[in-house]
C-alpha cells in the first residue's frame, strides 16, 4: 500500500503464474547454451546429463522456495523472506543487491541479446545495438505501466509463441534427425574446461535462472499460498522438459563437433536443415518473441522489489508510489533506467553470469531458512496446516537445493574469481546505504 492507501491488485492466477515462470526462464539460454554445455561436458551423453541434473537442482530449489513463499506470501520475494528469517540488515542487502545490480543486469543483458538478434535479422549495424536495447526496455516498461492485465496477457501470449520453435526443434530432431544423440565425444579443440561435467551443469543453471521471479509478485497473486508453489512446480517441470528435449533434438540433428563449431548458430542451423532458409528466419522471429516475453516477465516482477523496499523505508518513499492503474510505476522506471544505463557499460554474457552467481548466494540463505521456518511452525503447532504447501521428501529436497547453491558458488569462485569479487563489491556498497536509512527511520 502506498501513502495514498492504494494497494496492488490481486488479479493473477495460476495460469499467469506458470506463464511468468516459463516466460522468465526460457529466453536465450535454451537456444544459445547448447554449444557451451556440450563443450564443457565433453560429449553428448554427459551434455544431456548436465541438462537433467541442472533441472533437478532447479526443481529442488523451486520446491524449497515454494514452501517459503507459501509461508511468507508477501510482495518482495527473497528480500522479504531473508528479512523475516535473518533480520532487516540481511534483508536489506538482499534487496539492495537485486535492485542495484541483479535486476538491471538481467534486464540489460536480455535487451542486448534481443537487440543483437534484431540487428542481425534486419541487417542493421551492430553499432546501434545499445540503442535498440534502450528502446526495447523503454517500450516494455511503458507497457508494464498500464494495468497488470495487459503485461500479464502479453506474458501468456509470448510464452505460448515461444514454445513453437522449441517444439519444432524437438520434433524434427527426434523424428527426422540422422545422428545418434548419445555417446558422441568432442574431438575438436576446445577450452580447458572441456570434459568437466561440473562446469557443464553450472552453465545449465545459468540457463535455468529466473524461476524465483514469481515470488516478487506475492501481493498480486490470487491465493498466493497455493498459486506460488503450483506455478513454480509446473513452470520448472515444463522448462526442464523443454531444455532436455531441445538438447536431445539438437544432438540428433547435428554431429557433436559441428555443434561446438557452430556455437550460437546451432538453432539456426537446425532450423535451416529442417525447413530451409524460411525456417531459419521464422525461428529467429520465434526467438526474438521469446526474449521479449522473458524481458516482460522480468519487468513485471523486478520493480516489486523496489516497491517493497520503499514501503519499508529503505529506499525513497516516492519509489512506492502507484499510478492510477495501481502499478508501481516509479519502481518500474527506476529498474528500467538502471538497465538502460548498464546496456552501455558491460557485455551481456559477463553481466548475466555475474548477477546469476550473486543471486544464488542469496537463494542459499533462503534454502537454509526453510529449516528455521519449520521449527517455528512446529512450536506454533502449524506444521500440518493444509493451507501451507510443504516441500515433499523433506529434508532431502532442501538439502539438494543447498548443495546446488554451494556447487554454483565454489565453481564460479574457482573459474571466475574477478567476477565474483566484483559482485561482492556491489553488495558491500549497500552496507552504508542501510545504516543511512536505518538512522533516518529512527528520527
Amino acid at each position: 500500500m502506498d501513502k495514498n492507501g492504494k494497494e496492488l491488485n490481486r488479479t493473477m492466477g495460476v495460469a499467469t503464474g506458470v506463464s511468468i515462470v516459463i516466460g522468465t526462464v526460457i529466453g536465450s539460454g535454451i537456444f544459445f547454451k547448447q554449444a557451451e554445455v556440450l563443450t564443457k561436458a565433453g560429449g553428448t551423453t554427459q551434455g544431456l546429463m548436465a541438462w537433467i541434473i541442472g533441472g533437478l537442482i532447479t526443481l529442488a530449489a523451486g520446491l524449497t522456495i515454494a514452501e517459503v513463499g507459501a509461508r511468507i506470501p508477501e510482495t518482495g520475494g527473497i528480500y522479504v523472506y531473508i528479512g523475516q528469517l535473518y533480520g532487516k540488515f540481511w534483508g536489506f542487502l538482499t534487496g539492495w543487491t537485486q535492485v542495484a545490480i541483479y535486476a538491471p543486469g538481467i534486464v540489460a543483458a536480455l535487451a542486448s541479446y534481443f537487440a543483437l538478434l534484431f540487428a542481425s535479422f534486419f541487417g542493421i549495424s551492430t553499432a546501434y545495438v545499445p540503442w535498440i536495447a534502450l528502446v526495447t526496455i523503454a517500450l516494455i516498461a511503458g507497457m508494464n505501466s498500464l494495468e497488470n492485465r495487459i503485461p500479464s496477457a502479453f506474458q501468456v501470449a509470448t510464452t505460448s509463441i515461444k514454445l513453437i520453435p522449441i517444439a519444432g526443434l524437438i520434433i524434427f530432431g527426434i523424428f527426422f534427425g540422422k545422428e545418434h544423440a548419445l555417446n558422441h565425444a568432442i574431438t575438436v579443440a576446445s577450452s580447458s574446461n572441456s570434459g568437466n561435467l561440473g562446469m557443464a551443469i553450472l552453465a545449465t543453471l545459468f540457463a535455468y535462472d529466473g524461476w524465483a521471479t514469481l515470488t516478487n509478485l506475492g501481493g498480486e497473486l490470487k491465493n498466493p499460498r497455493k498459486t506460488i508453489p503450483r506455478s513454480i512446480i509446473i513452470g520448472i517441470l515444463v522448462v526442464m522438459l523443454a531444455y532436455v528435449g531441445v538438447s536431445y533434438g539438437v544432438y540428433r540433428s547435428l554431429p557433436a563437433n559441428e555443434i561446438v563449431r557452430l556455437g550460437d548458430n546451432v538453432p539456426y542451423k537446425v532450423a535451416i536443415t529442417a525447413f530451409g532458409n524460411l525456417g531459419g528466419r521464422l525461428l529467429s522471429i520465434g526467438i526474438m518473441i521469446s526474449m521479449l516475453g522473458t524481458l516482460n516477465g522480468k519487468m513485471l516482477a523486478f520493480p516489486r522489489m523496489v516497491f517493497a523496499m520503499a514501503e519499508d523505508g529503505f529506499l525513497p518513499r516516492a519509489f512506492a508510489k502507484l499510478n492510477r492503474y495501481q502499478e508501481p510505476f516509479m519502481a518500474l522506471w527506476i529498474t528500467a533506467g538502471l538497465g538502460m544505463g548498464l546496456v552501455f557499460t558491460a557485455a551481456a554474457n559477463w553481466l548475466s553470469d555475474m548477477v546469476v552467481f550473486i543471486i544464488w548466494m542469496f537463494y542459499l540463505a533462503v534454502f537454509v531458512g526453510i529449516f528455521k521456518l519449520r521449527m517455528q511452525s512446529k512450536r506454533a503447532g502449524l506444521n500440518d496446516d493444509p493451507e501451507i504447501f510443504q516441500v515433499p521428501l523433506y529434508p532431502i529436497i532442501p538439502l539438494i537445493a543447498i548443495a546446488g547453491a554451494i556447487f554454483i558458488g565454489v565453481n564460479t569462485l574457482l573459474s571466475e574469481f574477478t567476477m565474483v569479487m566484483t559482485s561482492f563489491v556491489f553488495v558491500i556498497v549497500g552496507i552504508p546505504v542501510y545504516f543511512y536509512y536505518a538512522h533516518k527511520n529512527k528520527n
